[in-house]
C-alpha cells in the first residue's frame, strides 16, 4: 500500500546523508522506523489500555505474594 508523509527539510536531509552512506533506500528506513515504532505505539498504548481497566477493577490484578503461594514457591 503506498502511502506518502512529508517531512520536514531536517528530517529529510537526515534520512538522504544516512540512504546516501548505507546504500539503503530511504523507503528502507521509513518502513524499518514504521515498524519498530508501531512495536511502540502498541506496547505504550496496551499497557495504558489495561492500567486504566486496573483502575476501573475490570482487570484481575494478582500479588506476587500470591503468585508464589499458589504456585507453592514460598519459603
Amino acid at each position: 500500500m503506498a502511502t506518502s508523509i512529508r517531512l520536514d527539510s531536517d528530517t529529510e536531509d537526515r534520512l538522504n546523508q544516512l540512504a546516501a552512506q548505507t546504500g539503503r533506500t530511504k523507503a528502507y528506513y521509513l518502513r524499518e522506523l514504521v515498524a519498530r515504532g508501531l512495536e511502540d505505539l502498541e506496547d505504550y498504548y496496551l499497557a495504558a489500555s489495561t492500567l486504566e481497566r486496573v483502575r476501573k477493577g475490570e482487570e484481575t490484578v494478582h500479588t506476587a505474594e500470591s503468585v508464589r503461594r499458589e504456585l507453592g514457591l514460598e519459603d
